[in-house]
């Protein structure tokens, strides 16, 4: 049986691929409905991805999709993760491209201020899981994953799931049991985790009647470098810089698997992390030898945008299928805390003590809780790639503070 039983056989892949390209469709529909001011934008396929997940790729599903593809929550949890992977691949190796000959020299400017934003943001998150599991009485693995799904980190998700085997060593079953817990409340947090961010670097402007011209001047503008390579001629691979976007995948992917010891569990970049890194080394230098290191910019933007949209669908239908299962009104409630107080009370600090003007403010809200969506819509409303680098410079700390306090709860807490 299939999608269009008696009247289209789509199955399998194609089916995967209508649902991709209908969830694409309605997202960026919805994405272009603006109130007062502020949309969606690509994040309304991420809405749009969730309900899909939710009406169709249920989790106790039957096989309606295929015999060869199992049911479609099978579908749903194995298969999309590939389109999720695939996009924030592209995704994060277009913003290091981008924001690579800027990257460092900024980066020196400013790296204590975005290091602290990031601890900040981090310390305010793990301080808001603790006060939910003493005060409120939430179980430490559901916070932990709430946490998670918060602030949309999946190295934080994967670590609370590894420190749970040391913390319950020898109960497989128990184990288990607080792994599938650590997953429900990543799925819960998550809408929040990446709709709560996206709305708020475009209503901070509005409220505070940012002239957004004068912002995007205080954006710190460095010399690129371009010049000392002036007259060198280049080999290019391909016209587009394919095969160096490709490189530098291959190399972030490397660096992003070694795992490193770190207490109870390991550190490691990941695909994100490494992807990162790799795009803002290779553009920064931007070249290796004689052969040219700088894809396309018109490329780079399509791929940036793409890859967006392609994470969103690949994370929102699996998080959608099976949130309806798993939601309760008051674990939604302490996700939305999580995602709020770092996010409201690290801006104010950014703002009033560290004095960041507010483009590095919001681009290092962006990046201190590891929200990838919000940074797209970040440069969307700051018209200017710049606000990138202040991401850049804010992810790496966010990434190994959050593994660093997720693992801290599920130790002490459980």
């Amino acid at each position: 049986m299939n999608f269009f039983d008696g009247i289209i056989s789509i199955t399998g892949i194609g089916f995967l691929m209508l649902v991709v390209f209908i969830v694409a469709g309605l997202g960026y529909l919805l994405g272009r409905v603006t109130v007062k001011g502020v949309s969606l934008g690509t994040a309304g396929v991420f809405i749009v991805a969730l309900l899909i997940g939710a009406m169709v790729f249920t989790v106790d599903g039957t096989n309606l999709v295929t015999e060869n593809f199992g049911t479609r929550a099978e579908l749903a949890k194995n298969y999309f993760k590939i389109i999720e992977n695939l996009g924030l691949i592209l995704f994060v190796t277009s913003v290091g491209f981008i924001a690579g000959p800027n990257f460092f020299s900024s980066l020196k400017k400013n790296f204590k201020s975005y290091a602290l934003l990031s601890l900040l943001i981090i310390i305010l998150g793990g301080l808001t899981t603790i006060f939910c599991i003493k005060v409120f009485g939430c179980d430490a693995a559901m916070a932990v994953g709430l946490l998670s799904g918060a602030l949309t980190s999946t190295p934080a998700f994967s670590a609370a799931k590894d420190t749970l085997s040391s913390v319950y060593e020898g109960n497989a079953d128990k184990i288990s049991e607080m792994e599938d817990i650590v997953t429900v409340g990543h799925g819960i947090a998550y809408l929040f985790g990446v709709v709560g961010v996206v709305l708020f670097v475009q209503v901070i402007p509005k409220i505070l009647r940012a002239n957004l011209d004068e912002e995007r001047k205080k954006i710190a503008s460095v010399d690129t470098g371009a010049s000392k390579d002036e007259g060198r001629k280049f080999f290019n691979i391909d016209n587009f810089g394919l095969a160096a976007f490709a490189i530098a995948v291959v190399i972030g992917m490397l660096v992003g698997g070694i795992k490193i010891p770190m207490g109870k569990s390991s550190f490691s970049l990941g695909t994100t992390g490494g992807c990162l890194l790799a795009s803002l080394v290779v553009a920064h230098f931007g070249h290796f030898g004689a052969l040219s290191m700088k894809p396309e910019k018109k490329m780079l933007e399509l791929f940036r945008e793409f890859g967006l949209m392609a994470f969103l669908i690949g994370a929102g239908i699996p998080g959608g299928a099976s949130f309806v299962k798993y939601f309760k009104p008051e674990l939604f409630l302490y996700g939305v805390i999580m995602t709020l107080v770092p996010m409201i009370v690290g801006f104010f600090i950014a703002k009033y003590i560290i004095k960041l003007p507010l483009f590095n403010n919001l681009g290092g809200i962006t990046g201190g809780m590891t929200s990838t969506p919000a940074l797209g819509t970040l440069i969307n409303v700051a018209k200017t790639d710049d606000v990138a680098s202040a991401y850049a410079a804010a992810y790496p700390i966010a990434l190994i503070s959050i593994v660093l306090v997720s693992q801290f709860i599920i130790t002490n807490f459980s």
